[in-house]
């Protein structure tokens, strides 16, 4: 189910998928039309006053200029594509060309242009003119060619979607939202339960598995963990998380009781490694990206606090549904007294200094970005049931004064304390 479901992402963010797809049911399609064609279906077309059906020539051309065009648009398409990906790279961070990569518009639209294309070339060989072939009068597929002019029209809708897609695509604000929206989905999904606790301490000791593959830990199989652990009473406890670069003789996990012979080749089996790290089961990556859209704004060469404070925000409406979140509870494992799997303990600690944590130094340089910095974080501390959590976020806003004390002086530093004190309660609430 692993290999399924990595393979399936593979495809998601291809942009070859959809293409061969379409350009399969292109084929299919265009079979089907011209063999209804030679059965006489387009007979009614004739006996029809609103459908003038075509002579050979007359088809002939139609579908040589849309195929012509088909490939045309197709190649600019793509063109544009590249080039929206290059900028969005160089100016968002390469670990937002998944995202874009993602993109189903994208896709959609370039499968549109050269499945029209494949249909076009295909109907166009159907065509005979007077005296080729055994017909004197010629062939036209008319219901072929009128599928070919569907379709044509359709990729016009199609283009002049793409054209607002494309720029609409890589605006800041639309990017952030998409890995927000998509960030704290996946935190819904798999801390489904409400409370304050964390993810236990795993047992200490244990026998290690040792990886043999190099790569990114891109999924891991905690059901086929879970069962081959309950079919020979062991206890698993990871020693990382999805998302960890892995090289030979690491350890994947440790083992709590009698291995059998080849379960260490088993236990390997549940992890998929590859050269990219994948926001599928990675909460840190998506958080990363949101760190890394901000401390690229907040940089010497770009200096746009306005865009790190966007990515505050997303960062603070992530780590507020995690305040609110038992850590405890996965959806990717058992919640009762049947789970012998235990994860990498990430805690709440672990997710806030990933997120607002990577952004502290740089958002300290800023007066604007600090101040925003401070009123996030006592957004998130309003959520928060307990004061063990609202107790680390108070620690975050004093460490970032410690560093604004630093890095600022005069009335930039006085704003920045003005906004500390007026935060202050927020934390300090019972």
């Amino acid at each position: 189910m692993a290999r399924l479901r990595a393979f399936w992402f593979s495809l998601n963010a291809s942009y070859w998928f959809f293409p061969a797809l379409f350009s399969v049911l292109a084929v299919l399609t265009a079979i089907f039309t011209i063999a209804l064609d030679h059965a006489g279906g387009s007979d009614w077309m004739a006996r029809t006053g609103w459908i003038v059906p075509a002579r050979p020539e007359g088809a002939s051309n139609i579908l040589t200029v849309i195929a012509g065009s088909m490939i045309g648009v197709a190649s600019t398409v793509f063109s544009i594509t590249i080039a929206a990906v290059a900028y969005a790279s160089g100016n968002y961070g390469p670990r937002l060309l998944t995202n874009f990569m993602e993109d189903k518009g994208n896709q959609l639209a370039l499968g549109s242009f050269i499945s029209t294309f494949v249909y076009a070339v295909l109907v166009l060989r159907a065509v005979r003119m007077p005296g080729e072939g055994a017909d004197a009068h010629g062939f036209v597929p008319q219901i072929s060619l009128f599928v070919a002019t569907l379709l044509m029209a359709l990729s016009v809708a199609v283009l002049v979607y793409f054209l607002h897609h494309i720029p609409a695509s890589i605006r800041i604000n639309t990017v952030l939202e998409r890995v927000g929206k998509r960030l704290i989905a996946q935190i819904e999904d798999r801390f489904p339960k409400d409370g304050q606790d964390d993810e236990p301490a795993a047992p200490a000791g244990g026998a290690p598995v040792p990886a043999r593959a190099t790569g990114y830990v891109t999924l891991i199989d905690f059901d086929r963990l879970q069962s081959f652990a309950c079919d020979h009473d062991l206890i698993l406890a990871l020693s990382l998380r999805t998302g960890d670069f892995v090289h030979p003789d690491v350890p994947l996990l440790r083992v709590h009781g009698a291995l059998p012979d080849d379960g260490a080749e088993t236990l390997r089996g549940a992890f998929m490694f590859g050269a990219l790290r994948t926001p599928e089961q990675d909460p840190d990556f998506l958080i990363d990206e949101l760190a890394e859209i901000a401390l690229r704004a907040l940089s010497p060469g770009i200096n746009d606090p306005f865009t790190a404070v966007t990515a505050l925000h997303w960062l603070a409406a992530a780590t507020a549904s995690l305040a609110r979140r038992n850590l405890g509870v996965s959806a990717l494992l058992p919640s009762d007294g049947r789970r012998r799997v235990h994860p990498w303990p990430d805690d709440f600690a672990h997710y806030l200094g990933r997120g607002f944590g990577a952004v502290r130094l740089a958002a300290a340089g800023s007066p604007i970005a600090a101040c925003k910095f401070l009123e996030c974080l006592a957004s998130v501390a309003h959520g928060c049931r307990g004061p063990r959590r609202r107790a680390m976020l108070a620690r975050e806003a004093e460490q970032l004064m410690e560093q604004a004390r630093l890095a600022l002086d005069g009335p930039a530093l006085a704003q920045v304390e003005a906004a500390f004190a007026a935060t202050r309660e927020t934390f300090d609430r019972p």
